[in-house]
């Protein structure tokens, strides 16, 4: 790793990224200086090619270029759940770490530990780290697969590209040949009113065919919700705002970037976890939370009342239609999905009562599925061991 340290020599200089708009430097982290803090946690300078040998070593089991850098059973240590199941973590970038979660820690690395509940895609065991200032690596033993992102913005910034990198890259790995359906040259009928009773909107926690995540209703990952549409991180026992979304109740009642909620419902906020603060900002639609806020150029602190409003998260979802007797799909949302593209309606042809094709393309299958009410509630893409799952949202 030749162009890999703790600060960069005058020759290397022009090569070096200016830091992000904004963010702040620590006297401690100007990294055109020498420097005698050799952080184990952080602080490195690298470049793509550096640091993707650093993965593939790990990839490896500690072997690079025929050389043991680490034995093996030093990296099985490092990628092995490390904690109590009862641990809980604030944020990290975004992500949350915590049984809860489907993230724990090994001896370096957050692991991913549980493909039903996770907020990313990736097989379980798949590890992580990442730098204050979007910079991410994730490995995947099971599909010998390493990922490397290297932006630059300002800290707390990073975690919708982190999302999309992963989603994409997943995304990407195609189900294995499981034999091309065979065109339709005699379609299957379906009545008119099945048809029409598939048409709605049917979102994704994932699109990744090697995943397993499941909807979380109500709870830290659910797509719908009461709350106030405000982004929070927990930082140093602090519960600061990164942004409110615009239009929405907090909004509305001025609250801005950068705001300390000291305390919800009257109750403290600090010590609490990514994981607490949201479950008490949210709450049921039109109920109301009284928020207590530090705000800089303030003596004084800010007591502000607001009504949840229903808050809709952006994700990845399929909306399905009916145009002249035939079902069409779109993706919407925040990325395209297997043989569906944003804003672009495809249509699919019945093979049974629920079943549809994609005549073409990657010729997804699709199975609808009803609830014990009879009314479908759930869409399946290309069922099976890789399939992928949405839930009916309206």
């Amino acid at each position: 790793m030749v162009d890999t340290g703790f600060w960069v020599p005058p020759e290397k200089l022009t090569r070096l990224v200016d830091p992000p708009v904004g963010a702040e430097i620590l006297p401690d982290r100007d990294v055109t200086k020498p420097t005698t803090l050799f952080s184990g946690g952080g602080g490195l300078v690298s470049t793509a090619a550096d640091y993707l040998r650093f993965c593939q070593m790990l990839l490896n089991g500690g072997e690079l270029d025929g050389v043991r850098i680490l034995k093996a059973a030093t990296v099985q240590k490092m990628t092995t759940d490390s904690l109590p199941p009862n641990i809980r973590f604030a944020e990290v970038e975004g992500v949350s770490l915590g049984p809860q979660t489907g993230a724990t820690w090994g001896l370096g690395f957050a692991l991913r530990s549980d493909a039903a509940r996770s907020q990313v895609p990736g097989s379980v065991g798949s590890f992580t780290w990442g730098g204050i200032w979007g910079t991410i690596f994730w490995i995947d033993p099971a599909e010998r697969l390493i990922a490397l992102q290297l932006i630059q913005v300002a800290p707390g910034k990073g975690s919708p590209f982190i999302r999309m990198f992963r989603n994409l890259t997943y995304g990407a790995l195609t189900v294995p040949d499981q034999g091309v359906p065979a065109p339709a040259a005699a379609p299957v009928a379906v009545d008119p009113a099945a048809l029409e009773s598939y048409t709605g909107t049917y979102g994704f926690s994932s699109i990744s065919s090697r995943d397993k995540q499941e909807q979380d209703p109500g709870g830290l990952l659910a797509r719908e919700f009461g709350g106030l549409g405000v982004e929070v991180r927990v930082a140093d026992g602090h519960v600061t705002v990164m942004s409110p979304l615009r239009d929405m109740p907090a909004a509305k009642a001025g609250i801005v970037a950068n705001d300390i909620i000291t305390h919800i419902d009257a109750e403290p906020s600090q010590g609490l976890t990514i994981t607490q603060v949201v479950e008490k900002l949210r709450g049921p639609v039109n109920s109301t939370v009284r928020l207590t806020i530090m705000r800089k150029g303030r003596d004084q602190p800010v007591e502000v009342s607001i009504v949840r409003a229903l808050i809709r998260v952006a994700g990845i979802d399929l909306q399905v239609a009916v145009s002249d007797g035939k079902l069409r799909v779109k993706a919407s949302g925040t990325t395209a999905v297997l043989d569906f593209g944003l804003g672009a309606w495809v249509p699919v042809t019945a093979t049974s009562e629920n079943e549809f094709v994609v005549d073409g393309g990657d010729h997804t299958r699709l199975v609808f599925e009803r609830n014990e009410g009879g009314k479908p509630a759930r869409l399946v893409l290309n069922p099976g061991p890789w399939q992928i799952t949405g839930q009916r949202i309206n």
